[in-house]
C-alpha cells in the first residue's frame, strides 16, 4: 500500500533539465522554473518540471556534443561560438542569452603593457576554454594562431595571475568587472573591440533548446517551453531583489553591489528577447569566424521566439 501511495504521489510530468553556469546572471534568469526553498515555482506547468544542472560554461560547451541523445540536456547555456558544432541538436532561444553592448571578457595582464608589447613578449594566455566565445574573439582579435595559449576553468584565471604562473589571462563572468581589484592590468576589452571592428553588439552565450523535444513530447513543445523561459526571465527581472538574493549564491565571495552591476550587464531587455540585431550579431560573429578559418561552415540561425 505505502508503495502504492508513493507511486500516485510521484510527479509525472516530464524533466526538463536547464544546464547554466555558475555565475550570477545565469542563476538570476531560471529560479522562476524551479522554486526557492521548496517553494512551488512562480512559473507553472501542467507539462514539465525543471531543475537546473550547474556547470562551467566550458563544460556545457562540451556536453553539447555528447555522443548519443541521453546525455544531451533539454536546455541550456552554450558559448555562442559552440552553436555551428551542434545546429543539428538544438534550436536558439531568442531569450536568456548574454549579449555584451561594447563591452565583453577582458585580456588583462599582471604588468602594464600595450598591445605591443604584449606581442613582443608573448606570454602564454590562460583562457577559459577553446570553445567560449572569449577565445574565438581573441583570435580574432591577435590573429589565428598568433599567441600561445593554455585552458583553466574561469574562476582560476585570475588567482594564476596573481601567483605568478601567468603574466596574461583572458577573464570571463564578474572577473570583468573585478580583475583591477586585483592588481591587474586590462589589455583590451573584446566587447568594445568587437563593436568597433563590426558595429555589432557581442553575442558571448546563448540559451538553446534540444530540436528533437517536438519528437520526443508533441508537436509545439518547442515553442511552449520558450514561452516559459521568456515568463521566467520576465518574472525574474520584474522582482529583481529577490533574484539578485538567490543569484548571490553563485557570487563568489562578491559584495550584492557588484555582482547587481554584473547581472545589469547581461539581464536586459536583450536577454528578454535579443531580436533581429541580435540574430544579426550571430551571423556576423560565425561569418567573420568562417572568413577567419575558425569555424568551419557557416550556419543557419534557427532561433524560436516566445511571439511563435
Amino acid at each position: 500500500m505505502e508503495n502504492d501511495q508513493s507511486m500516485t504521489c510521484e510527479d509525472q510530468r516530464a524533466l526538463i533539465r536547464i544546464g547554466h553556469s555558475p555565475d550570477p546572471d545565469d542563476a538570476f534568469m531560471w529560479w522562476p522554473l524551479c522554486g526557492l526553498d521548496g517553494q512551488p515555482p512562480p512559473i507553472g506547468s501542467d507539462r514539465f518540471r525543471f531543475e537546473t544542472i550547474v556547470e562551467d560554461i566550458e563544460v556545457l560547451n562540451h556536453m553539447s556534443e555528447a555522443p548519443g541523445p541521453d546525455g544531451l540536456l533539454e536546455c541550456t547555456a552554450i558559448s555562442c561560438a559552440q552553436y555551428p558544432r551542434v545546429r543539428d541538436r538544438y534550436v536558439i532561444t531568442a531569450c536568456g542569452a548574454s549579449i555584451g553592448e561594447g563591452y565583453g571578457p577582458k585580456l588583462i595582464t599582471t604588468g602594464s603593457m600595450s598591445m605591443e608589447q604584449l606581442r613582443d613578449s608573448d606570454p602564454v594566455i590562460a583562457v577559459p576554454g577553446e570553445k567560449t566565445t572569449a577565445f574565438l574573439v581573441l583570435n580574432m582579435m591577435l590573429g589565428p594562431g598568433s599567441f600561445r595559449h593554455e585552458v583553466l576553468p574561469f574562476d582560476r584565471i585570475i588567482p594564476s595571475l596573481i601567483d605568478g604562473t601567468y603574466q596574461a589571462g583572458l577573464v570571463i563572468h564578474e572577473a570583468q568587472l573585478s580583475f583591477q581589484d586585483a592588481g591587474l592590468h586590462l589589455i583590451a576589452d573584446l566587447g568594445s573591440w568587437w563593436h568597433g571592428h563590426t558595429g555589432h553588439p557581442l553575442p558571448l552565450g546563448l540559451n538553446v533548446v534540444r530540436s528533437d523535444l517536438d519528437r520526443i513530447h508533441g508537436d509545439g513543445t518547442i515553442a511552449e517551453l520558450t514561452k516559459l523561459l521568456h515568463q521566467s526571465v520576465s518574472h525574474a527581472m520584474a522582482h529583481r531583489d529577490e533574484s539578485l538574493g538567490y543569484a548571490m549564491n553563485f557570487a563568489r565571495d562578491m559584495e550584492m553591489e557588484l555582482a547587481g552591476r554584473f547581472v545589469d550587464l547581461y539581464v536586459n531587455q536583450r536577454t528578454l528577447d535579443f531580436g533581429e540585431e541580435g540574430i544579426a550579431a550571430i551571423e556576423e560573429l560565425t561569418r567573420q569566424g568562417v572568413l577567419m578559418g575558425l569555424i568551419q561552415q557557416q550556419p543557419s540561425i534557427e532561433v524560436v521566439s516566445h511571439h511563435g
